[in-house]
């Protein structure tokens, strides 16, 4: 594996149960690039998601991601794979009975910080990362749709991870801030994280150009905007 790489799938193959969901596919993404995952619903883009992020095996080939080999991982690196990925859902999945700061507090001492004073410069840095410095006092219900998107955003740079997994990010989320979204997660990939974001919103496709792989019939393709399925999808939003 290349040692500016963040992820390599060489001839790699993803089941779940006797289903074949992808045979053969390559990839590799660089630290600090920014790449769409698209295609239809079902054709495997959170499987995807998930396999690297080791909740499903691989089934054949090599994969390296973060610099652990997938299909030789042991249960006990699986923690340690994944303070070093980053995850950002659609449905915010944040503790609605404590505050911001709280929320992210859990995620410190769950992955092993101990110090207060530590917990609480981290949770700083991170909440002016993405705009909600003054914010940690709240409620989940006390923010918008799009300001709890930027907390589960700073939850997901916490342990300062080298990949960033966006399932949907911006699912739920109006024109204006699914653009702000995209503003902060470019930003990240600028800063030299690999970002892999899955989306069915073509229009930020064509707002925010960066790499696109399309899922389908078991592949993972390279594409580009004048590919008439985006063309044709991106026509069926508006």
């Amino acid at each position: 594996m290349a040692l500016d790489n963040s992820i390599e799938l060489n001839n790699v193959s993803i089941s779940i149960k006797d289903h074949l969901v992808f045979k053969d596919v390559n990839l590799s993404v660089k630290k600090g690039e920014f790449v769409y995952i698209i295609g239809k619903v079902g054709s495997g883009k959170t499987t995807l998601i998930k396999t690297i992020n080791a909740e499903i095996p691989v089934t054949e080939g090599n994969s390296v991601v973060a610099g652990f080999q997938l299909e030789n991982l042991k249960r006990k690196q699986i923690p340690q794979l994944r303070r070093k990925l980053g995850v950002v859902f659609q449905d915010f999945q944040l503790l609605t009975d404590r505050t911001i700061q709280d929320n992210l507090a859990f995620v410190l001492k769950a992955t092993g910080w101990k110090g207060k004073t530590e917990i609480n410069t981290r949770i700083g840095e991170v909440l002016e990362k993405v705009g909600l410095g003054y914010k940690g006092y709240k409620f989940p219900h006390q923010l918008s749709g799009g300001e709890q998107q930027r907390v589960v955003i700073a939850r997901a740079l916490l342990n300062d991870p080298e990949i960033i997994l966006a399932d949907e990010p911006t699912g739920n989320l109006d024109p204006q801030t699914s653009a702000e979204i995209m503003e902060i997660l470019s930003d990240i990939s600028k800063n030299g994280r690999a970002v892999l974001m899955v989306t069915h919103n073509y229009n930020l496709l064509k707002k925010f150009p960066f790499r696109i792989l399309k899922c389908g019939n078991e592949e993972l393709i390279e594409t580009d905007l004048n590919d008439p399925e985006i063309e044709y999808l991106s026509r069926q939003m508006n």
